[in-house]
């Protein structure tokens, strides 16, 4: 078939989540909801892993990344498809639709493989205990979270300069409630095949090699915990390692189900179902999971409360 025109855009168009009018105010409530949460649990998280001393270990710094990754994508879409929600006009600038994309992408990236460094952290605490200060060192914990964000940010320049420097059809409808990479190739009138072939070669190198980390650090703490003697040590560390792998599988099913495959096989309507996991549900969840349901976490939030009231009034 061939495709209209090419044409300038100023603006796109985003459909949004439903075409109901009576689900608008019930999906705006609902998400507020959810996005308020998610601000509130990452940005609490940052602020309390760096003013406790006690949370200043390489767990926590992590963590403190992952927060910051979780806040940093969800404001990317959240703010947006609350607005869409309450006006006429869903309408993203050109320029904006651009930096949505490329920040979603970096963050997204990023969580993958923060994702991977938390897993190895447990593995070095857990199976190597008496070498942790020694491997898990601050600068080493920094070179494992520098690297993810340069490379993030390398290839998310990459694919958003390579679609929005290539030529766009007159019609500037994008199928979902932000400027995904997928929906977007819909809207070109030059070839895609290149940048399909990008984001499934550097997709499935992503998910691949970071899953890879993650399932090989597992294994090898599951044969630890297995030797221990201790009952209760054995579940506590299957509670902390389960809380991550449900996060884990939850992410990556999701993202697996977005990204590798064709593009034939997509639709639209689904994959904005899954998108609303990763891009809205697990950045509230992973607050939960990661710090509320931890002792360590709990006590700090108990000090500072304690420390509040004892300021003078």
């Amino acid at each position: 078939m061939n495709k209209p025109n090419q044409t300038v855009l100023t603006e796109f168009i985003l459909m949004g989540i439903t075409d109901w009018p009576e689900l608008q105010g019930p999906f705006f409530g609902l998400f507020l909801i959810i996005y308020a949460i998610s601000v509130v649990g990452n940005l609490g998280m940052i602020i309390l892993t760096m003013v406790d001393s006690r949370l200043q270990t390489p767990m926590y710094f992590f963590l403190r990344h992952l927060a910051f990754i979780d806040l940093g994508y969800s404001t990317a879409v959240g703010p947006k498809m609350l607005v869409n929600f309450i006006t006429n006009q869903n309408s993203i600038p050109y320029n904006w639709c651009a930096t949505q994309l490329a920040f979603f992408i970096l963050f997204i990236i990023s969580e993958l493989f923060i994702l991977s460094a938390m897993a190895y952290d447990h593995y070095v605490a857990i199976c190597h205990p008496l070498l942790y200060p020694v491997v898990m060192s601050q600068k080493v914990c920094w070179v494992l979270v520098a690297v993810p964000y340069v490379y993030s940010a390398f290839l998310s320049l990459i694919i958003t300069i390579k679609i929005f420097m290539s030529s766009f059809c007159d019609h500037n409808l994008i199928r979902h409630f932000y400027c995904d990479n997928l929906p977007l190739l819909t809207l070109l009138c030059s070839s895609t095949r290149d940048i399909e072939l990008i984001i499934l070669i550097f997709s499935a190198f992503n998910l691949g090699s970071s899953l890879l980390i993650v399932l090989v650090s597992y294994t090898l703490i599951l044969r630890a915990i297995l030797r221990m003697n201790s009952a209760e040590g054995r579940h506590k560390a299957f509670s902390t390692c389960g809380s991550h792998l449900t996060v884990v599988i939850v992410l990556y099913a999701t993202l697996f189900f977005m990204y590798v495959q064709p593009k034939s096989s997509h639709s639209f309507d689904t994959d904005k179902i899954a998108s609303v996991f990763y891009t809205l549900i697990i950045p509230m969840l992973n607050p939960m999971i990661y710090s509320l349901r931890n002792q360590e976490v709990k006590g700090a939030l108990r000090r500072i409360w304690k420390n509040l009231h004892r300021l003078p009034m």
